[in-house]
């Protein structure tokens, strides 16, 4: 039997969400499965995957195949990292006490990405809020400034022109 690790569709139209599944490869895509790996939610930003580390590294072992999504979402999450330095345990090439360091070093520098990302959106979103505030008030002054200059020349004309219009009426 071959078994894949695939995403299994949830949620409504426009605010999708996905399980990691392992399932059969012949079992529809919604259909039935051999047991639920996590949650990936491409929603927000960055997307939020929530994944059993030991028991999706145990399927790999095992010979399970993920899709191309899957393979980038384990990726992302150091799985395959795991896997491909444990495989180097097996060959001879590496220690467990190695496998280990390499692994931490990779993992840090890889949440210290992520957290890198998300203080900078958090910071763009301030600063492009207070861009947008600081153009907000520019407008509002300008637009006050029309209104002043329209309102102050309209109030001066007024005497002016009744008294034009006084004048030619004693002419007549």
């Amino acid at each position: 039997m071959a078994v894949k690790i695939r995403l299994q569709r949830h949620g409504k139209k426009n605010n999708v969400f996905f399980h990691l599944v392992v399932a059969d490869s012949r079992a529809p895509r919604d259909g039935a499965f051999i047991e639920k790996l996590g949650i990936y939610n491409p929603n927000t930003n960055p997307a939020t995957v929530d994944i059993n580390f030991d028991s999706t590294l145990n399927w790999l072992q095992d010979g399970a195949v993920p899709t191309n999504t899957c393979k980038a979402i384990l990726s992302y999450k150091g799985i395959l990292m795991k896997k491909h330095l444990l495989d180097g345990v097996k060959k001879g090439a590496l220690t467990e006490e190695q496998v280990e360091k390499k692994f931490t070093a990779w993992m840090q520098e890889k949440e210290a990405k992520v957290n890198a990302k998300k203080d900078n959106l958090s910071t763009g979103k301030k600063s492009a809020e207070a861009k947008r505030l600081e153009v907000e008030k520019a407008a509002k002054a300008t637009k006050a400034a029309k209104v002043a200059a329209k309102a102050a020349p309209a109030v001066e004309a007024a005497p002016e022109a009744s008294a034009e219009e006084a004048a030619p009426a004693t002419e007549a």
